[in-house]
């Protein structure tokens, strides 16, 4: 005995990794010795101060009264039939109620459904199980893979009571079944050794039909709707046997393939069936018979497998990733693997954004691979549930809606410039490019006449020299976005934009992984550098640019994937700096096919002007000094209050009325002429056309109203005239420059052609349309009457030009 110990106790040493079963025969000993008398089970001899710990702690246990009894506590069992009686309760009971007062038994009529054959899924919500039992539904979200078959076994017991016929045979496996039941029945009849179901307990264990086989069910749970998500990174070792959701794009999904469940051998020598249940992804084939006949008689009977009495399930496996929004700076993506079984498969396509409820498992590793893994285990989630996410983004992100008077608070005077500043305040000027940018975020309105699709969303092209702050631009825009993906024109391959066909490790197969294009699904791509791309690679998002899909043929597997994304673009010219002594195309060097494609093909020069300098100077110095923006006219909104009232605006969906129809159509043909007449080297075509409308009802959704106004499209026409600008760089040597005035007024010379006079409402909207302001109109007109060239009446409704 060590010392310390109790004078009766039962020391037993036993070889690490080995089990010895002790039991002691106390019955002829005294009661006051036996109460005495402890077995110590030791597994490994511990170092002598814990022998010392170890004597301590059991000579305390042994005085009466003493503190602590045991190390090692066991918790309270669970009561498994208990539950099951509250799980039959809850499953035939439990209803709801309408309007009306009707009652309607939910599970009750599925169960229904299921007796006979018409379902096969049974998905119980913990939202109901709560309200019937809430100590029973946080068992389940404890340990769900347990209560799955508990569940399974109560509606096994339910489903005689609900069957009112016997159901067809749906496939090759009920009548598999059918037969072998009807086998076992005659069986019995004739008094023979039972071999089934109505087979007396004595029966043969090899011939028992096992559950899974006999259920043509599954049982699913959906977690309750005051679960929050947890993030994928938050998805760790205590989430384990847990039901938990997780939220994020599909980057990866495999054929859905059959997948054993049960394994039905026939015996070459007796004939006898064997079944053997798979709980796994690999398993190991049975090979000798364990019948009796092939043990007694010592034939040595040899199973084979039987692929029509074997029960197979559908098998997809998916791979997610975290939303951009919920990566950490400087942070890599997590992903995560999920197995979809049953009727959770094919519920997604690589791009979707889905939510999954499911069990977070850990797989061991097999074969060569567990040699070199050691303890190390990979890690899944067992699917329940698979719903691909339609919502707003607020809604995605559990945002609250702006409240009504933070609306007012935000609709209130010049609120469009108020947004528009608000994006990447640090960076100085670019208020028309901080416009467009707004509106790429809210995006238009998709068409779907007669099948043909008509994309809403904007695609804008900025284009300039080094250091006009494009990139930074580019980087706030993929922070703002709640659903952004953010890559470089070299680090960007063709199939890395699109889709790449990859192996699956699990089947061999070759499967999609979805590209950046992809996992921007319902948001906006920024591709930096895009100049730098090579052209092959560049080709590929053409398709995306217009028709707003992918399609793939490669590798035997053709399909076409979602890429609901908006295109913005930096590049720098052909020459690294804008050469005015060249055209546009060949300062651009980019094929009238993609360019055509953009909404806004936007041009940034670093002009000389010493005005400009010290303000951007300035307002460079301040923001390093003080690492802030400087102060403004307009309050700067927070990026999280953009980002509620843009998931608001997205859920407009104005319309062009009538009798603006005509308006759009007059100064398209315009646009038109003037490019006709400019050599306009901007591809002005019916691509431009479904730009202004676009950017049309981007404006309208922006004012949360349910029509697009004139004021929309004379907006929407100027941010296009400033674009077509701001690329009309050509530079006439010889006359002097034009100012803003000087343009106005051969505008004004242009419209009047032969007549003497023009209506002052007239020459400014067709001014507003060329991309000029309205003091700027007033200020030309005012300078070339200082100048007794017009003549302006005092109501100054008509402009008269002076002979």
């Amino acid at each position: 005995c060590w010392p310390g110990l109790a004078p009766i106790s039962v020391c037993v040493f036993v070889r690490f990794n080995s089990s010895l079963s002790v039991r002691l025969d106390s019955d002829g000993l005294p009661g006051s010795v036996r109460d005495r008398i402890r077995l110590i089970p030791v597994y490994a001899i511990p170092p002598r101060p814990c022998l010392d710990r170890l004597a301590m702690a059991s000579s305390q246990g042994s005085q009466p009264g003493g503190g602590a009894q045991s190390s090692y506590t066991s918790a309270k069992k669970p009561n498994y039939e208990a539950e099951q009686n509250q799980l039959k309760a809850f499953l035939a009971e439990f209803h709801t109620v309408d309007e009306a007062g009707q009652k309607t038994f939910v599970y009750a009529r599925q169960l229904v459904a299921i007796a006979h054959r018409e379902q096969t899924s049974l998905q119980i919500d913990l939202d109901h199980l709560a309200d019937f039992d809430p100590d029973l539904a946080q068992a389940v979200r404890n340990n769900t893979r347990r209560y799955v078959l508990l569940a399974s076994e109560v509606i096994w017991a339910l489903l005689p009571d609900y069957k009112e016929h016997e159901p067809p045979a749906r496939d090759a496996l009920d009548v598999y079944i059918s037969h072998r039941l009807l086998m076992d029945q005659r069986q019995v009849a004739q008094g023979g050794p039972g071999a089934g179901l109505g087979a007396p307990p004595a029966r043969r264990a090899q011939h028992a039909f096992p559950p899974e086989l006999m259920r043509r069910y599954e049982v699913t749970f959906k977690n309750g709707s005051q679960e929050k998500a947890t993030p994928i990174r938050q998805v760790k070792a205590e989430c384990i046997g847990k039901l938990v959701t997780v939220k994020g794009v599909v980057t990866r999904a495999t054929e859905v393939k059959p997948m054993m469940q049960v394994a039905t051998y026939t015996c070459d020598q007796c004939g006898a069936e064997t079944y053997q249940p798979i709980g796994a992804t690999a398993f190991m084939p049975l090979i000798m018979c364990p019948a009796e006949d092939c043990r007694v008689n010592k034939s040595g009977g040899r199973l084979y497998l039987q692929t029509r009495g074997s029960k197979f399930i559908k098998f997809q496996e998916l791979k997610i990733q975290e939303h951009s929004d919920a990566v950490p700076v400087g942070h890599i993506p997590r992903s995560i693997t999920i197995y979809c079984r049953g009727e959770a498969t094919r519920q997604c396509v690589p791009g979707n954004h889905v939510a999954v409820d499911g069990v977070f498992l850990p797989i061991a590793k097999t074969g060569f691979r567990a040699l070199s893994a050691g303890l190390v285990a990979d890690t899944y989630l067992e699917a329940h549930r698979v719903v691909e996410i339609n919502k707003t983004e607020d809604e995605e992100m559990g945002e609250k809606e702006l409240s009504p008077e933070e609306l007012r608070a935000l609709q209130e005077d010049n609120f469009y410039e108020k947004l528009a500043n608000s994006i990447a305040p640090e960076i100085y000027g670019h208020e028309d490019i901080k416009k467009a940018l707004l509106l790429l975020l809210v995006g238009g309105v998709d068409r779907n006449p007669s099948g043909l699709k008509i994309r809403g969303n904007i695609n804008i092209c900025l284009m300039g020299d080094p250091g006009v702050a494009k990139s930074q631009l580019l980087s706030y825009m993929d922070r703002l976005a709640p659903r952004s993906q953010y890559t470089t024109g070299r680090g960007s391959s063709g199939v890395g934009l699109t889709a790449a066909v990859m192996k699956d490790n699990l089947t061999g197969e070759m499967m999609l992984e979805g590209g950046a294009l992809v996992l921007a699904d319902q948001g906006i791509c920024c591709i930096d550098e895009f100049d730098k791309m090579a052209d092959q690679d560049r080709t590929a998002i053409h398709e995306v640019m217009e028709q707003q899909t992918i399609s793939i043929s490669k590798a035997g597997i053709n399909t076409t994937l979602n890429a609901r994304v908006s295109i913005l673009a930096a590049a720098n010219p052909a020459y690294g700096r804008y050469n005015f002594k060249k055209s546009v195309t060949q300062n651009i060097q980019l094929p009238a096919a993609l360019l055509s494609r953009f909404d806004l093909l936007w041009l940034i020069t670093d002009k000389v002007d010493r005005e400009n300098d010290l303000r951007l100077a300035k307002h460079i110095t301040y923001v390093h000094k003080n690492n802030a923006q400087p102060p403004s006219q307009y309050e700067h909104l927070d990026m999280k209050l953009m980002r509620r009232y843009i998931a608001l605006c997205k859920k407009q969906n104005p319309v062009i009325p009538e009798e603006l129809t005509d308006y759009i159509v007059g100064a398209y043909c315009e646009m038109r002429k003037d490019a006709r007449n400019n050599k306009d080297m901007t591809f002005t075509s019916a691509r431009t056309l479904l730009g202004i409308l676009r950017l049309s009802t981007a404006l309208a959704r922006l004012r949360i109203v349910d029509t697009v106004e004139k004021e929309d499209v004379n907006e929407a026409m100027r941010l296009m005239e400033m674009s077509k600008d701001s690329l009309n760089t050509q530079k006439d040597e010889t006359n002097r420059p034009q100012d803003v005035s000087d343009r106005i007024f051969a505008l004004i010379r242009e419209m009047a052609g032969e007549q003497k006079s023009l209506k002052m409402a007239t020459i400014k909207e067709r001014c507003m349309n060329r991309g000029f302001k309205p003091d700027q109109i007033e200020d030309a007109i005012d300078q070339y009457e200082e100048l007794n060239v017009l003549s302006v009446n005092h109501s100054k409704t008509k402009v008269t030009f002076i002979a």
